[in-house]
């Protein structure tokens, strides 16, 4: 079953982790998918491995925090394979020892992660949707945070920028949806990327499981596939909306763990 046949889609972030994810499954399900990232070497090892598997995939160089290059990708897709009807705005950073908490935190990494994190999904949407237009529509797909609902003592630039991100999805669904152009976003959780696995200790990871509603954590291909319903038309009635893809990690009291640990030792 080809969910996503006849579509091209670009992906930004898409040499690793939900990116690459995101990327396999589509070419997979049928998409033309242009890997775009920081990692020159990882995204055109990316797109080969798509395309020895029978997949159609490209790669090309960006730097998410200039216009310039987010232009140049999504150009690159257009001339490539003639067309863009998925965009997947995936890049996002975050730097736990700058940005702290609002009285601490470096103004600077403030400025890098709101252009990072927040304009480059303005900008992949602006320069996208054009192209979507003459197409007769199109997906965008936003990667937010639940860091964009809760508070945290540290990471204030990141949680801003990605409710930020939810709000845009908002905007961008309403201004477009009568050219047939949907826009969403994906809230992850902590989910178990590369990245994720080599900075955070077993000890830091019991702490989030003990937490979640689920009792394991989540995989990148978990964005993945929710990243491939909404590139394809079987939602195609969904449009503004965020999807918390976090296992039940936010839903309960956060004393409930505790008091039934201590209603089973009474």
């Amino acid at each position: 079953m080809k969910r996503v046949h006849g579509k091209v889609a670009l992906i930004t972030g898409g040499a690793s982790g939900i990116g690459l994810s995101t990327a396999s499954l589509l070419a997979k399900e049928g998409a033309k998918v242009v890997i775009a990232d920081f990692n020159t070497a990882g995204a055109k090892e990316a797109a080969a491995k798509i395309n020895e598997e029978g997949g159609e995939a490209s790669s090309i160089f960006l730097d998410a925090s200039k216009e310039d290059s987010i232009k140049e990708a999504v150009d690159f897709t257009v001339k490539q394979y003639g067309t863009i009807t998925v965009l997947f705005n995936n890049v996002g950073l975050t730097n736990l020892q700058k940005d702290l908490d609002v009285v601490n935190i470096d103004l600077d990494e403030w400025d890098r992660l709101m252009n990072v994190n927040l304009k480059s999904v303005l900008l992949g949407a602006r320069f996208a949707i054009p192209h979507m237009i003459k197409a007769g529509g199109g997906s965008i797909i936003n990667t937010a945070s639940m860091s964009g609902f809760t508070g945290d003592v540290i990471r204030s630039a990141y949680g801003a920028s990605k409710a930020a991100v939810v709000n845009l999805t908002k905007y961008t669904a309403a201004q477009y949806g009568k050219d047939n152009i949907r826009c969403n976003a994906i809230a992850p959780g902590l989910i178990l990327t590369p990245a994720a696995k080599n900075n955070l200790t077993p000890e830091v990871l019991s702490i989030f499981e003990k937490y979640n509603a689920l009792p394991y954590h989540g995989e990148a291909d978990d964005i993945g596939y929710t990243a491939l319903f909404l590139a394809s038309d079987e939602s195609k009635f969904i449009t503004g909306q965020t999807i918390q893809v976090e296992g039940g990690h936010y839903i309960a009291n956060p004393t409930v763990p505790d008091f039934k640990a201590f209603s089973e030792q009474a």
